[in-house]
């Protein structure tokens, strides 16, 4: 799907009781598989979706905005492989843009010319990469799985996709009232401020209690230095995922308009 003319998109109905009542009932169960969240891993991963972008509140106001979903390779009880959704991404291939910053991650280098000026997403589904998905407690109390690190998958058998993957555009209105719920755990944003900080002389804090030039440090001093290094910790990877949140954050990536270098 090409998003160059992006326009509005959302799509409006009711909920009934029932239905609403079923979803909470699967929500709260701690038994329900289907909201089990991907568990913390490194290793290889699959495109298998990207979703229809819908307008969301973001900090910079409401923006539309569409997630990428991968397979991994690790399965659950029923033999389907645990999926993770991406943070929210503002249709932009301008380079300060997240979603720009991501596919750089990912291909291990930035778009070509010829690639931005014809770029669709359609064309992730299927590619593989490397990923390292590492957990959060949101504010609510849930546990959620956020994709901390993407990179090329170098291992010359790329993942494939199971098949058991419904993709959004293709599910049936009661199946995809199923699958917006099983998405919910992973809709809230991450909270980069809720994790803590486990080097240098702010061990110990959560990342929203420092001020802008511990921040700043973090963002230009430590991360750069981490991530040159072969191995790193979980402890790491948390902190990783949040101080890139908070430069992307503090740079306005997402503020950009859709309009500019929009694909």
């Amino acid at each position: 799907m090409n998003f160059a003319s992006l326009g509005g998109g959302r799509t409006g109905g009711g909920i009934n009781a029932e239905r609403l009542q079923k979803i909470i009932i699967m929500k709260i169960s701690k038994k329900s598989k289907a909201f089990d969240p991907s568990p913390e891993f490194t290793g290889q991963a699959v495109c298998v979706d990207s979703t229809v972008p819908k307008t969301v509140e973001t900090a910079f106001g409401p923006k539309e905005q569409f997630k990428l979903v991968f397979e991994i390779g690790m399965l659950r009880e029923d033999g389907s492989p645990f999926c993770v959704w991406s943070r929210g991404f503002s249709p932009s291939l301008h380079e300060k843009s997240a979603f720009a910053q991501f596919l750089k991650k990912w291909l291990g280098r930035p778009l070509t010319a010829a690639e931005e000026a014809d770029f669709d997403t359609e064309d992730l589904v299927g590619r593989s990469a490397e990923i390292t998905v590492v957990h959060e407690e949101g504010r609510n109390g849930e546990v959620y799985a956020n994709i901390a690190l993407i990179r090329p998958d170098r291992t010359g058998k790329p993942l494939t996709p199971s098949g058991k993957f419904t993709r959004a555009k293709d599910r049936a209105p009661k199946d995809a009232e199923f699958r917006r719920a099983e998405q919910a755990p992973n809709e809230d944003a991450f909270d980069w401020r809720s994790v803590k900080v486990h080097v240098g002389n702010h061990k110990g804090l959560d990342m929203g209690d420092l001020d802008r030039a511990a921040v700043n440090a973090l963002i230009t001093r430590w991360l750069p230095t981490v991530k040159a290094q072969e191995k790193t910790t979980a402890d790491d990877r948390r902190l990783m995922a949040a101080v890139e949140a908070a430069d992307a954050e503090i740079r306005g990536e997402d503020d950009i308009p859709s309009g500019n270098r929009a694909f």
